[in-house]
């Protein structure tokens, strides 16, 4: 063994765990800190209990946090598409519908929906509002996700 190349040993180093578990072992250094020990590592102990030290649980919390707040953020989008305060004008009927169904006294979706689950000829007493306008109008909704009522459902002639 070669003189002056070893490090030194410290027969009585002292070992010092996060959990306040203190013992004495041999080693190169004087004193070690360590995170786990056996009388607090889970699989000594029994209990559950995430160990982690380099913050993977942390990051894996905040994607899943992430996760969640995208979600939440495209209910309330699909929410705010199905609005019943939605004006009419976001429809995009055309001038002349829209401007009809103004001048009738409706201005959200709300009631017009309200207005056709009386049936097609309730809409249809619209002056201004022809079949064709109708037909763009629940073609339109669909598109929006709306939910007609069924007395639209049928067609009468």
């Amino acid at each position: 063994m070669k003189q002056g190349i070893h490090p030194t040993y410290y027969p009585d180093a002292q070992v010092t765990c996060s959990c306040g578990n203190t013992w004495t072992t041999g080693s190169t250094k004087k004193a070690i800190r360590t995170d786990v020990c056996s009388k607090c590592h889970p699989f000594f102990t029994g209990e559950q209990r995430i160990v982690d030290t380099e913050g993977q649980v942390d990051r894996f919390y905040k994607k899943l946090q992430a996760r969640q707040q995208f979600i939440d953020d495209q209910e309330a989008r699909d929410a705010a598409r199905t609005s019943m305060d939605r004006p009419i004008a976001e429809l995009e009927l055309g001038t002349r519908p829209t401007e009809a169904l103004i001048k009738a006294g409706f201005a959200t979706v709300g009631q017009i929906l309200d207005k056709m689950a009386s049936g097609e000829a309730a809409v249809l007493a619209i002056d201004g509002f022809g079949r064709k306008s109708l037909a763009d109008l629940k073609k339109r909704l669909r598109q929006l996700g709306y939910e007609l009522p069924s007395a639209m459902e049928e067609i009468i002639v």
